[in-house]
């Protein structure tokens, strides 16, 4: 019943007319549900990038980098969230311990802009970045790595052990929530505010006038209905609310347990090709017909996808400058892989 209000609601919004001005479309997309990233103390608090968390960052940054926290020390959480690939690693689904493919065909998702999604993994099933970034340590096809022996890495690097305590206080217990909550800190830092956010807040000439076409199209056609908020996606969705993904077999994932699969951010877009958790489309306006066609049961033209594909350009963003960590030594103590 939810399902079909949904698409109703989507449907009836795809006759509202085109042509809106620059600060009647910033209402327009504001009434939608899009909304800024935000900005100063704001973003700082969302992020936690505060001068009392820099220890904490820069020791999860190292974290982050560090393939030593994998079973065959080579797997970095940079591997498969390649901060120079926007986040990504750029082939349909992720490559993990063995050179294994992931069992389910599953793409590796943006870690940009993370800290926006209310949902983490292809189905939900963690709600923040710490629990998140528990995962792929442990999964075997991915990092393949035991929380003990993990930790054991780690307490053996005096040069962690110190950095532990200068970040968490002396009496830091080095354990496997420790690891995960600094990496966490680290990657809830990773946003990218773009020209489409000074647009929201009210600067019209942010976007072109191509660009705001696309945005009006993007719109009307009811691609909000998922593809909302601060994140242009991150929350649970049904997935073929139409019909069904024309590439559905490959892999065999079908969402959680309820059949929801999170939406994917459109931040960075046009750089983390290849599109959809299995990762089946390299051309974002294939993507983006196939997508029209599966949720609102609509036909998307190759130029009104071309025109969308130009908005996309605006979701573009700013990175923030990632300096690669020289990371700390190990011992004879320091498990071998």
């Amino acid at each position: 019943m939810k399902i079909a209000i949904m698409v109703s609601s989507i449907l009836f919004s795809a006759t509202i007319a085109f042509g809106a001005s620059g600060g009647d479309l910033i209402k327009k997309a504001l009434d939608s549900g899009l909304k800024p990233m935000p900005t100063g103390a704001e973003l700082d608090k969302i992020t936690g990038n505060t001068k009392q968390n820099q220890l904490k960052i820069e020791l999860g940054k190292k974290l982050y980098f560090d393939p030593r926290i994998s079973g065959s020390n080579l797997i970095s959480c940079n591997t498969c969230h390649n901060l120079g690939l926007g986040g990504t690693d750029i082939v349909p689904a992720a490559i993990g311990h063995k050179w294994v493919m992931n069992p389910q065909h599953l793409n590796s998702p943006t870690v940009y802009n993370s800290v926006f999604n209310s949902s983490q993994f292809w189905d939900g099933r963690s709600a923040h970045l710490q629990d998140q970034a528990k995962g792929p340590m442990q999964a075997a096809p991915e990092m393949n790595a035991k929380p003990e022996v993990i930790i054991a890495k780690v307490t053996s690097i005096p040069e962690y052990v110190v950095a532990f305590k200068k970040a968490y206080g002396n009496n830091v217990k080095i354990d496997f929530d420790a690891v995960a909550d600094a990496i966490s800190v680290f990657e809830k830092t990773l946003v990218t505010p773009s020209r489409y956010d000074d647009f929201l807040r009210g600067n019209t000439k942010a976007l072109s006038a191509q660009e705001q076409e696309g945005l009006e199209l993007f719109i009307d056609k009811g691609c909000v209905a998922c593809h909302n908020d601060i994140n242009l996606g991150g929350t649970l969705q049904p997935l073929g609310v139409a019909k069904e993904y024309k590439f559905a077999n490959v892999g065999g994932f079908s969402g959680n347990k309820d059949g929801m699969v999170k939406t994917p951010t459109l931040r960075n877009i046009l750089e983390t090709m290849p599109y959809f958790h299995n990762g089946q489309y390299w051309d974002v306006k294939d993507a983006i017909k196939e997508m029209a066609s599966i949720q609102l049961g609509a036909e998307i033209s190759d130029a009104d996808a071309k025109k969308i594909e130009i908005f996309f350009n605006s979701l573009t963003g700013t990175k923030p400058e990632i300096i690669y960590p020289m990371l700390p030594a190990q011992t004879l103590d320091t498990p071998k892989p």
